[in-house]
């Protein structure tokens, strides 16, 4: 099992993540720029997909879709957050 030394902060795992063993991580070491660019992409998709969905008439949505939609926007947010959290921390150095 390859699992993260927790002694070791410089990987920090995302929250968003459904296994016990962490795929997706924040290198924390990282360029704080580069964290900032990933953190406005993720967030920006999250933005586009909610004004798309503001946009779209829910009667011809089907309700299958739900789910799905909810599940993309909190990846996309909880991501982004982690990110500029991240990336503050870093910048208060």
């Amino acid at each position: 099992m390859n699992t993260l030394d927790p002694s070791n902060n410089r990987y920090r795992p995302l929250k968003s993540s459904y296994s016990d063993t962490p795929v997706l991580v924040i290198d924390t070491e990282a360029n704080p720029h580069a964290i900032l660019d990933a953190a406005r992409q993720r967030i920006r998709a999250s933005s586009d997909l909610l004004e798309t969905l503001y946009c779209l008439c829910f009667k011809q949505a089907d309700v299958k879709d739900i789910p799905n939609i909810v599940n993309a926007l909190y990846l996309l947010t909880q991501d982004g957050s982690e990110l500029l959290e991240v990336a503050r921390q870093r910048m208060t150095r």
